[in-house]
């Protein structure tokens, strides 16, 4: 929020100067993001009137003014602004006058003809970019006035960074409030005044959804001149406010809810047939806003109808069907309550830059509606004339106030200091709040303003903001020095992600929030969980899975010319559960676990001499999965399922000891299609609870036998699985005390006569090798056969001759 220090002093001014009053709104948590002089440095101009105009003798474009600065005697000035004219109030650099570019003025001959001194623009001051022609000044003003004293040019512009819980500070009146209860000075606030209602017009108004509209307030102005002048202090303010005057209606609209923090809207009354129907919209409604875009609406936006015809879009924008322009002459003047939650993410749905909209989703006062209808009321009919009718106030549904606790205990423990209750009691009072005493304790009504007082803490954080945070000592806390040892078969996400890190994957961190249509082909999640209020359209349902985001990185990658990329992210998912509980930082009914995924894309290995370049496979990732997991990776097997992201033939189900954990596979060539990728990355996805846990580290003795290698091929049914096979032999080696000898178990070739052949041939090298003696080849020969027999028995499996 933009305003000038000069109009927040009209309302409190403390006898402090402006740098400590920004600083003080800082700390009291209305951050000052700028404080910045209005007008650059000059000296020596003052206000001048020009008393004639003669054209110069030697040049068309040229003109000697004849100029009163106040001095006594006549200046002669050339001048070539187009607006030059007798009886104009200007601006004058005097001889010896410096300009904020640094120019000197001093006497020059202008095509043969003296110039003492240089009438200006508001660009050459300083002021503006307008270079069109001289500034004009108000007539008011007197000859030889400074002109930084005469326009108040040593005002200084704040910026206020505010947080969107302070939607009572969006206003000079707010912030008025809260420097009078830092400062304890007085809050000029002025009274209302009494309209005088001389006419009995009423326009009827049926508001039909409470849900929307809490309360509505209008009254009808006949005989206004919209052609009427914007005073002079009114354009300035919203200028310096960063307001572009318009019209006299629209300016005085826009004052009002800058000063009073009270958006209204003022409607042509000869435009609106009938009453006005405050509702909710029906899907397909379309609306011309005063911005020229023409919207389509949802059911979940407000509207204001008149005969059928939609006239705005409730409390965000106006619509050009019934605005005001420079012929109206009949207006009625609109101020209401509009449910913030009504309003929430609408604006920025449509794309709309709406100061309305941006108060009203925030929370507006909506005790005050009348009288700041009544004092735009007053401002209208002493700007633009007319004759006011009665005001029409209806309360439909407003909020409940409900008074808050504090406890003095408790916020003397959240601060670290002990107040009184006399202390408290004072701040609340500076604040304006309304509270009773109950022991030691405080029940506070919020004031309307204030939505963002609901629970203790929000009180504490008041009574800490008005004493002062920085009188708050800095004690450093004393507590018991611990030492807690981690457990060291714990291996934390840090401990993951340097694992990762470590194989040549980069972490990324990307949104929580995805597209609907990654939900739908990636998960097959035909429900995703959606935000009430998403950031971008596209970002609009909560992710259940990290695939997405990754393939959407080597997507972004591949398209800027990048030909390996492997990336891998550490992050919670979103999945409903109707078993999860609501507490602490849980959801009732959504699940969030903590996943840990990769993707790899491109050749398996980095350009180079050594190795032919090929593209990462099912494999490779899979040996990097086994190198993360450590030891454990004994337990992890590997089984064939299909998955909605995955290649049908090339993707497993991953299990760990047991428990399913996640899922890896190549992309489905359809989604690899979808993303303009030459090949399809491979990926990962794992429960990272299930691998934050590793073996501890068991020292066994090492056996100073010799290795017998033996190596056995077989004939199987080609649709039984390696694993399956491995699993038989490694229940024959638990069950059999003699094949304790056998250390290893690999498989090294795989054979068969032809694609459509129904057996294939496998062949397995076995390793051998005893604790205390060395193995004799009938040894070998019985384990070899043992576990022959086994695949025979099971898989029907029998030795390749």
């Amino acid at each position: 929020m933009q305003f000038p220090e000069s109009w927040l002093r009209a309302w409190a001014d403390p006898d402090i100067d402006g740098q400590e009053l920004a600083h003080r709104l800082t700390m009291a948590g209305l951050e000052v993001e700028d404080a910045d002089p209005y007008a650059p440095p000059c000296s020596g101009v003052v206000v001048a009137r020009i008393e004639s105009i003669e054209p110069h003798p030697n040049a068309d474009k040229l003109r000697v003014c004849q100029v009163d600065d106040g001095s006594g005697e006549r200046l002669q000035i050339v001048c070539g602004a187009p607006n030059a004219a007798a009886g104009l109030l200007v601006p004058l650099a005097r001889i010896g006058a410096e300009l904020p570019s640094g120019l000197r003025i001093g006497p020059v001959k202008m095509r043969g003809v003296e110039s003492s001194g240089m009438l200006c623009s508001a660009r050459e001051l300083g002021l503006s970019q307008d270079h069109s022609g001289l500034l004009e000044l108000a007539a008011e003003l007197q000859p030889g006035q400074d002109l930084r004293q005469a326009l108040n040019l040593d005002d200084t512009i704040y910026t206020l960074k505010l947080t969107p819980n302070r939607a009572d500070c969006l206003s000079i009146l707010g912030v008025a409030r809260e420097v009078a209860a830092l400062t304890g000075c007085a809050l000029r606030v002025p009274q209302a005044p009494r309209v005088p209602v001389t006419i009995d017009d009423r326009l009827p108004v049926n508001v039909q959804a409470p849900d929307l509209c809490g309360r509505f307030a209008g009254r009808v102005v006949r005989g206004v001149n919209a052609r009427a002048a914007t005073p002079g202090w009114i354009k300035s303010r919203l200028e310096r406010a960063g307001q572009r005057p318009v019209s006299a209606l629209v300016d005085i609209s826009n004052y009002v809810m800058l000063e009073l923090g009270r958006p209204t809207h003022v409607f042509d009354l000869k435009r609106i047939e009938g009453g006005l129907t405050v509702r909710w919209a029906r899907d397909g409604e379309s609306l011309t806003l005063l911005n020229d875009q023409t919207v389509e609406l949802s059911a979940d936006v407000g509207v204001i109808e008149a005969g059928g015809t939609l006239e705005s879009m409730a409390g965000i924008m106006g619509g050009q069907a019934s605005a005001v322009t420079l012929d109206t002459t009949d207006v009625y003047l609109e101020a209401a309550f509009w449910w913030p939650e009504a309003i929430m993410g609408r604006p920025r749905r449509y794309k709309l830059n709406s100061e309305a909209g941006h108060r009203f989703e925030r929370g507006v006062d909506f005790s005050t509606i009348p009288e700041h209808l009544d004092l735009m009321t007053a401002l209208i009919l002493d700007i633009c004339g007319g004759q006011a009718g009665p005001l029409d106030d209806q309360i439909v549904n407003l909020p409940a106030r409900e008074p808050v606790r504090m406890r003095l205990e408790r916020c003397a423990r959240v601060l670290g200091i002990r107040l009184d209750s006399e202390e408290v009691g004072a701040v609340f009072a500076r604040l304006g709040f309304a509270y009773e005493r109950q022991g030691d304790d405080f029940i506070v009504t919020p004031p309307a303003a204030r939505f963002d007082l609901m629970i203790e803490e929000d009180l504490i954080e008041e009574v800490a903001r008005i004493h002062g945070f920085d009188r708050i000592p800095d004690r450093p806390p004393l507590a018991p020095a611990l030492m807690r040892v981690p457990p060291e078969t714990l291996y934390g996400p840090h401990a993951l992600r340097a694992a990762l890190a470590a194989c040549d994957y980069q972490e990324v961190i990307n949104f929580s929030f995805v597209e609907e249509a990654w939900e739908r082909d990636y998960c097959g999640n035909a429900d995703p969980i959606r935000l009430l209020n998403p950031i971008a359209s596209q970002l609009a349902v909560m992710r259940s899975s990290l695939m997405g985001g990754l393939l959407a990185n080597i997507a972004h990658n591949a398209k800027h010319r990048q030909t390996r990329v492997r990336v891998f992210e550490l992050g919670r998912v979103f999945a409903r559960d109707p078993s999860v509980a609501d507490g602490g930082l849980a959801v009732a009914g959504v699940d969030q676990p903590t996943r840990l995924a990769a993707a790899a894309w491109g050749p398996a290995l980095a350009e180079q001499w050594g190795e032919q370049t090929r593209p990462v496979d099912f494999f490779d990732v899979k040996r990097d999965l086994e190198t993360l997991l450590g030891a454990r990776a004994a337990g992890l097997r590997c089984e064939a399922a299909g998955h909605p992201a995955l290649h049908p033939g090339r993707s497993a189900r991953l299990l760990l000891d047991g428990r399913a954990i996640g899922w890896l596979g190549e992309i489905h060539p359809r989604w690899a299609q979808a993303l303009d990728l030459p090949h399809a990355p491979v990926v990962f996805e794992l429960d990272a609870q299930a691998v934050s846990e590793r073996v501890f580290p068991a020292p066994q003795e090492q056996s100073r036998q010799p290795v017998v290698v033996r190596d056995l091929a077989i004939w199987v049914d080609a649709g039984v699985p390696w694993q399956s096979l491995l699993d038989t032999l490694k229940q024959r080696i638990a069950a059999d005390d003699a094949l304790s000898v056998v250390k290893d178990i690999k498989l090294f070739d795989i054979w068969r006569e032809a694609a459509t052949a129904q057996q294939r041939s496998l062949a397995l090298r076995l390793w051998f090798q005893g604790r205390d003696a060395t193995l004799e080849d009938r040894q070998v020969e019985h384990c070899v056969q043992s576990l022959l027999d086994a695949l025979t028995q099971e898989h029907g499996a029998r030795l390749r001759s």
